[in-house]
């Protein structure tokens, strides 16, 4: 998931070509997994595997793939899973403050996959809770603007999730982000649906108190590092506290 993206604010996000699919779909299977692990297979009865699960259908994971994920998370059959989340802190050029989400089943190869993919790059492992205690764990529900033929407005979100436990809406640009407790987000999305309104993800994000705002060539070098941490199969999400210039148009 970087702070200088205007459309998502948690997260680094990049195209999805051939070269990253496999890695995009083999994380999101994995949050299949692990939701389907902590509350069931049944996702009518555990709002997290119907939100890991949208989230993997919205980015183009076939249903089989799913369906084979829910069935191991859930501990069914011969392959059945068993994920932990760890957290790593690094800092990278400019100060800038990386929060690292793994999931994994296998803490040693983790560990060193995150250290190299900082280190090489230009970054410094941090010591625990010198980088987390700048960042909030909070509810993120992501909407696009756009939604068959119409505009989805910023009063049309808060009239719908005020009541449910929204904090804020943020116009990103491109679409809404919705803030909120992480305690309410499964209601902030289900009042998005109430309202006749489509939604791209909702999960449980970390958000920065403060960006640091940084030149293109350090925001170069933050995102060779998030780059790196990315393409770690172990890492889930990234979040990073800068600001990026904005790229000049062609």
């Amino acid at each position: 998931m970087s702070g200088h993206s205007k459309w998502a604010t948690t997260k680094h996000k990049k195209a999805v070509i051939d070269a990253k699919r496999g890695k995009l779909f083999a994380k999101l299977v994995k949050n299949v997994e692990v939701a389907a692990r902590l509350g069931g297979g049944d996702p009518a009865g555990n709002p997290t595997l119907y939100d890991a699960i949208q989230k993997a259908k919205k980015s183009s994971v076939p249903n089989d793939n799913i369906d084979r994920a829910v069935k191991r998370g859930a501990g069914e059959g011969a392959d059945a899973v068993n994920y932990e989340t760890l957290f790593y802190e690094a800092m990278a050029p400019g100060g800038v403050g990386l929060l690292i989400e793994c999931l994994t089943d296998n803490r040693n190869r983790s560990a060193s996959e995150v250290r190299v993919a900082v280190t090489r790059n230009g970054g410094s492992m941090a010591d625990a809770g010198s980088v987390s205690r700048i960042y909030q764990r909070k509810g993120v529900v992501e909407i696009a603007k756009q939604q068959d033929g119409r505009t989805v407005t910023e009063d049309e979100l808060l009239e719908a999730t005020l009541e449910a436990g929204a904090e804020e809406v943020l116009d990103q640009g491109e679409g809404f982000t919705i803030q909120s407790d992480p305690s309410d987000v499964v209601e902030v999305r289900k009042a998005v649906q109430a309202a006749g309104i489509d939604y791209e993800s909702a999960e449980v994000s970390f958000l920065p108190d403060y960006d640091t705002d940084v030149d293109a060539e350090t925001a170069e070098k933050v995102e060779r590092i998030i780059d790196a941490l990315e393409d770690c199969d172990d890492v889930q999400n990234v979040f990073a506290n800068y600001n990026a210039p904005d790229q000049p148009e062609d």
